[in-house]
């Protein structure tokens, strides 16, 4: 394993075509997420975030699709960190779901933010749930 500047911590490279995978994924996911607010167009900090709920769930479903598909298992190496860590990590969107919360609370809509977390979250594990239902091998 080659050395890194300190001693106690060890140096992981990972293979370059797969950084470039994951690379181009985040570009298209980050590209498809912008199209989604373009697409809904609603801005307001005190207005329910549809886009960031919408791409979280849509990708949520996706994740657990992709994740236990044996297609992608039964493909090439790099095609999973592509879709997933590349593709739907730039799709989907925690840090806005993050903001989004703190603005609603910030504007006085103490009742939309909780729902707004709570049905992010419950949907989301639903969305995934469901997603490995219909990803899993039959």
């Amino acid at each position: 394993m080659p050395r890194s500047c300190n001693p106690a911590l060890p140096v992981a490279f990972v293979p370059v075509p797969r950084l470039l995978a994951i690379a181009l994924g985040g570009v298209l996911g980050s590209l498809a997420r912008y199209a989604v607010v373009l697409g809904v167009g609603d801005d307001d900090p005190a207005q329910w975030p549809w886009d960031t709920l919408a791409v979280n769930l849509v990708g949520a479903l996706l994740i657990g699709i992709i994740a236990t598909s044996s297609a992608v298992a039964a493909g090439p190496p790099w095609v999973r960190p592509f879709a997933i860590t590349g593709v739907l990590g730039g799709f989907t969107t925690f840090s806005a779901f993050a903001v989004e919360t703190g603005s609603l609370l910030d504007a006085g809509q103490v009742v939309l933010a909780v729902a707004y977390v709570v049905i992010t979250m419950t949907a989301g594990l639903l969305a995934v749930r469901l997603g490995v239902a219909i990803g899993r091998p039959r």
